[in-house]
């Protein structure tokens, strides 16, 4: 059985799945450690899968076990306005560089309904002088909604980036649904 050599987690103990949700199909990956990845919707849900593949290598699609089960059920029902912070949601950050770790800690603090800066979380995450280093963090996030870097704004409350298919209308629409109007936060 082959190992990833960054983990030490056998390939074929990586899984997904694809879940229908208010937004569209997303791709949930996990390890034995913990979720792995959300791939947020593609134009379809073949190329969600596809991307979800290519990010998360020897995956191989089952039925989730029953906590994982658990957390995806948690993640659809938030997309359906049955706002959620995620706590206790197991996440693998293993192959996860320690500075973006620290950023993805900090920001699972911020509630649904809130946002951020990027500077702000760059304190928060006890680098204060790294806002755009906590933006590409944000750009490599593997766990968006569970780590919820749609809620990370640039400075005026505007938008800033956001790399998921359909850009910041992606990100405005997950915002609504936790009531959150994009510029006026």
């Amino acid at each position: 059985m082959p190992l990833d050599p960054d983990t030490l987690i056998p390939t074929s103990a990586r899984s997904y799945t694809l879940v229908a949700t208010s937004i569209g199909t997303l791709g949930i990956a996990w390890s034995p450690r913990g979720l792995l990845a959300v791939q947020l919707p593609e134009s379809s849900a073949e190329r969600t899968e596809a991307r979800l593949v290519a990010r998360v290598p020897g995956a191989v699609r089952r039925r989730p076990p029953e906590v994982v089960l658990a957390d995806i059920e948690r993640v659809v029902a938030h997309l359906s306005g049955e706002l959620d912070d995620f706590a206790g949601v197991r996440i693998d950050l293993e192959r996860v560089p320690p500075f973006a770790r620290a950023v993805y800690s900090a920001l699972r603090k911020v509630r649904p309904g809130r946002t951020t800066s990027y500077g702000e979380l760059a304190r928060a995450a006890g680098s204060p002088n790294a806002a755009r280093a906590v933006g590409a963090a944000m750009a490599k996030n593997p766990l968006p909604i569970v780590v919820p870097c749609h809620r990370v704004l640039a400075a005026g409350k505007k938008g800033g980036g956001f790399s998921a298919h359909g850009g910041l209308k992606t990100k405005a629409r997950i915002l609504a649904i936790e009531g959150v109007q994009l510029g006026a936060s």
